[in-house]
């Protein structure tokens, strides 16, 4: 008879897998570290389409993952992922195990393929060294979820009613929303690391998110509008609403209805027509969420800027070359400050990664200097700077990536309606909608959702169509005005990896104030 699939199962597990790694796996010939991941997901969630409902589910997730680095002459890493199912559960001590010996065989083959080419490169087979880690604090814990209502105590048929709900009050704004969708979801995480040092860390967390989508006609043509609300709580995050002075979320309906207003508003404004010459620039809050996300988050991770993803994503404009790169040097005005924070409230927030490394705040720009990558283990041991826990995978059968957590810019101390009052001829740009960035994020160019012209301190015609471009370093040289407005915003799937992961984390910053060329449509 299979056993059910849920979060206490770990409880049951736990010691075992812990003696799996710090016991058997120890045997295994040139074994130099193992650390087993396994994680357990009960989740439920709806779709809805024009008022209907389109789609229901509740579903589990249970998998693993295993890393060994392992070697004689050089040491090298084997990764193993594997999805389980009920019919696991009563041999899944069996099943890891198999799955660290699977990975201990591909380290150790990959270290002997890595001695070789050691010999047969000679001088530029030495740039091949052993795979080391950076030394962390090894920590035991058990850190639980939060939140009033328990995602799994919540019926399908209320996900099904909250999307419906959601979706209608979206559409009845106006005649104008030709189309609306929305969607609701919340689950329950629990997390396992195990790792021969030693390690022995239980994470469990709460999510809850809300998807709208709208369609909005007018005599301009059309235009599509969409946003994600959520936290890292319970269901209480649809149904009421949050507010922690920095991540301002109200109830979905409203969230919804809201959004769809916005579309009508700007679906009747004309389109921008940009000026030939760059321009005094007001960002807000959301609009600066998805600018920090693209041009500060991205490049800050370290596996980027040392090329392990140019084939695909690209690399970093803070890191050419170990020689030539940004660290320690001014990139923008002192005014603005940025950090990845996994230990103030948002969808990046953890007590510890994937690699075991406890949570710590990383600045990458402070007072305009470039300090810090984020990293994991063994990107840290490359540059002999301390590891600051940024190494995360979507799912335990997917090897971690350097991450963002919440990333964002930092809050000034001038009030933003001031800073609109100084400008007498400028936009104010609000919303953020697409980017598009160069591969090193050396530029960028990121559409808003509405444009504002400020006259004499005073916000005039709303465009449609519009936003920004800019070099990245001269844009953030040029901020002379950061204000204290400071919010956060979810961003529940940036993309990153081969095979592709998307990751739930937060991104945000204050009102700023800069320079740069404005973009109409189609450009």
């Amino acid at each position: 008879m299979t056993q059910r699939v849920d979060v206490e199962l770990l409880d049951r597990i736990r010691p075992r897998i812990n003696s799996l790694v710090t016991e058997n796996a120890r045997r295994l010939p040139g074994l130099r570290y193992c650390d087993v991941r396994i994680q357990v997901r009960e989740e439920k969630g709806a779709v809805a389409e024009n008022g209907n409902e389109k789609a229901s589910a509740e579903d589990y997730a249970f998998d693993f993952g295993v890393r060994v680095i392992a070697g004689d002459r050089a040491s090298a890493p084997g990764y193993y992922g594997r999805i389980l199912g009920s019919a696991d559960v009563d041999r899944v001590h069996e099943v890891i195990m198999e799955g660290i010996r699977q990975a201990h065989q591909r380290a150790r083959t990959n270290a002997r393929m890595k001695s070789q080419a050691r010999r047969r490169f000679g001088a530029l087979g030495e740039s091949l060294a052993d795979a080391r880690l950076a030394p962390v604090r090894i920590a035991q814990d058990t850190v639980p979820a939060t939140y009033r209502t328990d995602p799994r105590t919540v019926a399908l048929e209320d996900s099904v009613k909250m999307a419906v709900d959601a979706c209608k009050a979206a559409q009845g704004v106006s005649s104008q929303v030709a189309y609306a969708a929305a969607s609701s979801s919340t689950f329950m995480l629990r997390e396992l690391f195990c790792s021969s040092e030693g390690a022995d860390i239980d994470q469990s967390f709460a999510q809850t998110e809300g998807f709208v989508i709208a369609i909005c006609t007018s005599e301009h043509g059309t235009l599509e509008i969409y946003d994600f609300t959520g936290h890292q709580r319970g269901w209480e995050i649809l149904t009421e609403g949050y507010d922690n002075g920095s991540i301002v979320l109200p109830d979905f309906v409203t969230f919804c209805k809201n959004l769809a207003a916005d579309g009508v508003e700007v679906a009747n404004s004309p389109p921008l027509r940009p000026p030939d010459k760059p321009v005094v620039v007001v960002t807000d809050p959301h609009f600066n969420t998805l600018l920090v996300h693209e041009v500060v988050g991205h490049p800050s991770e370290l596996d980027r800027a040392l090329k392990y993803e140019t084939s695909y994503a690209g690399r970093s404009w803070f890191f050419r070359d170990m020689a030539d790169n940004q660290m320690g040097r001014q990139i923008a005005s002192p005014l603005v400050n940025a950090f990845s924070d996994p230990t103030i409230e948002g969808f990046g927030s953890f007590k510890y990664d994937h690699d075991g490394t406890p949570a710590r705040r990383a600045y990458h720009i402070r007072e305009g200097d470039f300090e810090e990558f984020l990293n994991n283990r063994q990107t840290a041991a490359v540059l002999g700077v301390e590891a600051n826990g940024s190494f995360r995978a979507t799912e335990s059968s997917l090897i971690p990536l350097i991450r963002m957590t919440n990333t964002i810019f930092a809050p000034g101390d001038r009030d933003p309606q001031e800073i609109i009052s100084e400008v007498e001829d400028g936009y104010y740009v609000s919303g953020h909608r697409v980017p598009s960035v160069s591969e090193a994020r050396e530029n960028f160019r990121i559409t808003a959702v509405k444009v504002y012209e400020i006259k004499n301190g005073q916000l005039g015609q709303l465009y449609r169509d519009g936003g920004i471009t800019s070099d990245s370093r001269d844009y953030f040289m040029s901020i002379d005005a950061v204000g204290n407005d400071f919010r956060m915003y979810p961003i529940p799937n940036c993309g990153k990896g081969q095979p592709m992961q998307a990751k739930r984390m937060s991104n945000g910053g204050p009102t700023m104030r800069g320079i740069a060329r404005l973009t109409g449509p189609g450009g």
